[in-house]
């Protein structure tokens, strides 16, 4: 499906992306990605941190591309997770383990099912990765985006 596709569904809305905008979201992926390195903090709140990373990152994808996920939607983390391969040219392999991390996000959070250490490391290695194609995916793409130093 297209990001077309996802617009013509109500998937996803116009979105009009700004340096200032991109920027914030980016600094917030950047916070998140050290908070999860906290060792003093559980790792359920480590894995959040985490995927609140992956998420921003998706976000920032369908930013640049001019589009948002359609917030008022059943299923908006998963359409800006499966996105990252029309927006920023993300393998297939990964998208379907940050799926597989959206689905233990939602087991902690809406189930109560404990995240290991194991699991929160893997998701804040999964966010670095994601970080850093991001930030090269934009400098390449979308240098007009990015804040002059």
């Amino acid at each position: 499906m297209s990001l077309q596709n996802l617009l013509a569904i109500g998937r996803l809305q116009v979105h009009q992306p700004d340096a200032a905008g991109i920027a914030k979201l980016l600094q917030a992926a950047r916070r998140n990605l050290s908070d999860a390195d906290i060792e003093q903090i559980c790792a359920d709140n480590r894995f959040d941190a985490a995927y609140k990373c992956i998420m921003q990152c998706a976000m920032l994808g369908l930013w640049a591309s001019g589009y948002r996920s359609s917030t008022s939607q059943p299923g908006h983390h998963q359409t800006a997770l499966q996105s990252l391969g029309l927006t920023m040219g993300v393998a297939q392999p990964d998208i379907i383990v940050f799926d597989a991390l959206r689905r233990q996000r939602n087991a902690s959070d809406y189930e109560g099912d404990p995240v290991s250490n194991a699991t929160s490391q893997a998701c804040r290695d999964q966010a670095a990765m994601l970080l850093a194609h991001t930030e090269v995916w934009l400098r390449a793409h979308r240098p007009d985006l990015l804040a002059q130093p």
